[in-house]
């Protein structure tokens, strides 16, 4: 999906939170400024999040508990500093709110596996000449395959 503005990267964020529900993880993968943290803005109002919601970069997670479905936004650009990778993603207690919430990881390669079988990859790359973004989605696990099938063509 070829997204030419942060405007259509939001709202390309609001037809897949039409897919989202309690439990599931979105890991978002791309370079600084690809626009990670625009969809997930756009995840969070599809998700009917009130608030701003911006990169929880220097706190690496943020809960948002007032949409239809909570919403836990992660960045673990920083996860991966000491020797003990699995006691540092403990330490975000994702493990607690993942049931009852979406949770986008930013920068989550490195941790997708461990919190989950079953997740959905949203690689967006960047147009080295323009601002526009392509996305593209990529399926683990055994659910959504037949998921992504339903994705709306409009918000």
């Amino acid at each position: 999906m070829i997204l030419p503005t942060a405007a259509d990267t939001r709202a390309y964020g609001e037809r897949l939170a039409s897919l989202l529900r309690a439990g599931d993880l979105v890991v978002l993968t791309g370079p600084l400024g690809a626009g990670k943290t625009a969809l997930t803005q756009g995840i969070a109002a599809g998700l009917g999040v009130r608030g701003p919601v911006t990169s929880p970069t220097f706190i690496m997670a943020r809960v948002h508990p007032d949409g239809r479905v909570p919403l836990v936004h992660v960045d673990a650009y920083r996860l991966g500093g000491s020797d003990d990778l699995e006691g540092e993603i403990d330490a975000l207690d994702l493990d607690v709110t993942a049931e009852d919430a979406v949770t986008v990881v930013e920068w989550g390669t490195a941790v997708a596996h461990r919190l989950a079988e079953d997740y959905l990859e949203v690689q967006i790359t960047r147009t080295a000449d323009s601002d526009d973004r392509t996305a593209t989605l990529v399926p683990h696990g055994p659910t959504w395959p037949t998921r992504l099938t339903e994705i709306p063509a409009t918000a």
